[in-house]
């Protein structure tokens, strides 16, 4: 149950059944990998897990055999500047969420068809899109500046949303919305360190959710690592029981999986410990913990992190039914997956 709260990154074009990474899936249940173009931890910028489509589908395929149960592959496939997938590796390529959402609705649908089937043929079977942000600030260097938002009309965002997570079901991808509860009106980067957004962010960054939460179209939520002392005073929303149990869970009734972003990032390695930030992030009600392991590389963190949930547990620190209630949400999640 433990495994299955976890998804990690790794290094490498291809594994071996020795490979650390596979013997995370195989021994200790690792419930999702997530796939990258480059490697940041390098000291170039070197390739990390895809150069080709075959080369991509054979890694997929390896990886999937050794899980006992469903394996999440996951990547992030936006579209314009966030595309792992790119056109250089033999991918086709999308235009941006804030293009796409310039032009008809045709067009988002397309797009996601395209990215939809790119997955598919691959092997993927989540996407780490559609950004449902809200584009409040257009000079935010994480979404706006990157043309990562469909608009600045929070209806328009909830309706794009829907159309790209529709197109990516017609071929068996699961959608993640992401940031929750907004990541749009930052003026900072949560890759580099602590994001506050209290004076900035509006309920209206909420609607995207509100909308397709009661339309049964979310499955799967992204929180942002962003503070807001409006709904937490103490904690960012990662790990912010108020922003999750209360929010997300509470106020909007969602009842699907909420993973984190990148544990790994500056706002919360440069904030808390990994025990602590680990701790806090399954207390809020996150479901997966995310370390892409490749802002900082561990080959280890696998299981350094199952070592952290399971001590909690032991210790009583974390109640062993809270586990299981992460491990019931994500074992309905996967009964979506081919």
């Amino acid at each position: 149950m433990i495994g299955q709260m976890l998804m990690a990154g790794f290094r490498g074009y291809t594994v071996d059944d020795d490979s650390t990474i596979m013997r995370d899936i195989r021994e200790r249940h690792l419930g999702g990998v997530i796939l990258f173009d480059r490697d940041m931890t390098a000291w170039l910028d070197k390739g990390r897990n895809i150069k080709d489509p075959a080369q991509v589908k054979g890694l997929i395929t390896k990886l999937k055999s050794a899980a006992h149960i469903p394996l999440l592959v996951a990547v992030d496939q936006e579209g314009g500047r966030v595309q792992r997938l790119k056109e250089t590796y033999g991918f086709t390529p999308t235009p941006s969420a804030q293009e796409l959402g310039a032009g008809p609705d045709e067009g988002v649908s397309a797009a996601a068809d395209v990215v939809g089937r790119t997955l598919q043929e691959a092997g993927f079977n989540l996407d780490f899109a559609p950004v449902a942000d809200v584009n409040v600030n257009p000079e935010s260097p994480a979404i706006g500046a990157l043309g990562r938002s469909f608009s600045a009309d929070p209806d328009r965002v909830a309706e794009c949303d829907g159309l790209f997570l529709r197109g990516l079901a017609s071929h068996g991808v699961l959608g993640c919305l992401k940031h929750f509860p907004g990541h749009g009106s930052a003026g900072t980067d949560s890759h580099k360190g602590v994001t506050d957004v209290t004076a900035t962010w509006s309920k209206d960054e909420l609607t995207p959710y509100r909308k397709l939460i009661g339309k049964g179209a979310a499955k799967v939520i992204m929180t942002a690592h962003i503070f807001n002392a409006r709904l937490d005073p103490v904690y960012p929303a990662t790990l912010s029981r108020k922003v999750i149990g209360g929010l997300l869970r509470g106020e909007l009734g969602f009842d699907g999986v909420v993973i984190t972003d990148d544990m790994d990032m500056g706002a919360i390695t440069e904030m808390y410990g990994r025990e602590e930030a680990v701790r806090l992030a399954i207390e809020a009600g996150a479901d997966i913990l995310l370390f892409g392991n490749n802002l900082r590389f561990d080959p280890d963190v696998v299981r350094k992190a199952h070592a952290i949930i399971r001590r909690l547990v032991d210790t009583g620190a974390i109640p062993r039914e809270r586990i299981e209630l992460s491990y019931s949400r994500i074992m309905s999640l996967k009964a979506f997956l081919n």
